[in-house]
């Protein structure tokens, strides 16, 4: 049909020339310039003719830091797609970007990819990161393990729901302790937190880790222990990756290839994140890292994060954090559910 459209495009460009002279040429042109750019297939950029996939980011979020570096490298080009990036204010923007169909997919925690499945709407769990978050105190603080959380004012970024504080709950009740009983505890924002932290009106801190990396080089502050260690205590993979790139499921199950080349290009990515430092140069503005020494630690911080690629161990380890954390174990997201790159 297109090789029809052409030669009959061929023939009346043939016939206007010789009629109008240049002037009808070029509006034939343009004409049919538009028509072809129209006909190019849904979810491909009518220029590079490449399938495209669309994220919805936190602006100063991490996972903007990788897909930054991901387009200024053109790894999404040189696997084959175009990656665009929808940046948002918040996490309930990027969420609803998600659920609405605007974008492809968006980052999410694995805690709110089981609520969804639950709720009866799966998505695709794509491994973003690691990083689960760390249990902060001042640096002169004698809190130095779980045990001695009982009596103390401990201040929990995210809320009750948060992956953190389920995880120090399941890990202290197996120690016989109550924390939400036997310790003060106070819910609020990240950024609220940390500043009680630094005076002194909380004694420690479940927070993220990008959260916990700052405190760390701003104010002296120093980790007690990692929620990674929590679930050593759990006899699961302390390397879990709790964050993820989330796709709706119908859509992500029509488009299984895109996100093959997407998840080789975020592959290559972190690998180039982790072994060249200068790449991070143009990342910094991103991160709004104050100084040096915050800089540092944010890179560390995301590096020390990079997951490996999931297999049956590890997705059975995801599955049973899900059932410790509270989800039904008969509603469990399935193992199909989780991304498992090629080899």
């Amino acid at each position: 049909m297109m090789r029809l459209i052409l030669f009959l495009a061929l023939a009346l460009l043939r016939a206007l020339t010789a009629l109008h002279g240049v002037p009808a040429t070029l509006a034939l042109l343009a004409l049919f310039g538009g028509a072809s750019a129209m006909a190019a297939e849904p979810g491909e950029n009518a220029n590079s003719r490449l399938p495209v996939l669309t994220l919805s980011v936190l602006q100063f979020g991490t996972a903007h830091w990788e897909l930054d570096h991901l387009q200024r490298r053109q790894l999404d080009r040189a696997q084959g797609f175009e990656l665009e990036v929808r940046l948002v204010a918040d996490l309930p923007a990027s969420r609803l970007a998600v659920a609405s169909g605007s974008v492809d997919g968006a980052v999410g925690d694995l805690l709110w990819a089981q609520s969804r499945y639950a709720a009866g709407t799966p998505y695709l769990y794509l491994p973003f990161s690691s990083q689960i978050g760390e249990i902060v105190v001042a640096g002169d603080s004698a809190i130095e393990r779980l045990a001695d959380l009982p009596g103390k004012r401990i201040g929990v970024a995210g809320g009750p729901e948060s992956l953190g504080w389920l995880l120090l709950q399941q890990v202290a009740g197996q120690q016989g302790i109550d924390l939400a009983r036997d310790a003060q505890v106070q819910f609020a924002a990240p950024p609220l937190l940390s500043q009680a932290l630094r005076r002194g009106q909380v004694d420690a801190l479940v927070t993220y880790w990008h959260f916990a990396a700052r405190l760390r080089a701003e104010s002296g502050s120093r980790s007690a222990f990692a929620l990674a260690d929590l679930l050593q205590a759990l006899e699961l993979n302390p390397d879990l990756p709790v964050l993820g790139y989330l796709f709706p499921q119908p859509w992500a199950a029509q488009h299984l290839a895109l996100l093959g080349r997407f998840e080789r290009a975020l592959r290559q990515g972190k690998t180039e994140l982790a072994a060249t430092p200068a790449y991070w140069d143009a990342i910094r503005p991103l991160m709004r890292a104050e100084d040096d020494a915050v800089f540092a630690a944010l890179r560390a911080g995301f590096v020390e994060g990079t997951p490996k690629p999931l297999d049956a161990e590890r997705i059975a380890d995801l599955r049973r954090l899900l059932s410790l954390t509270g989800a039904d174990p008969a509603q469990l997201m399935p193992e199909t559910l989780f991304f498992r790159a090629e080899p």
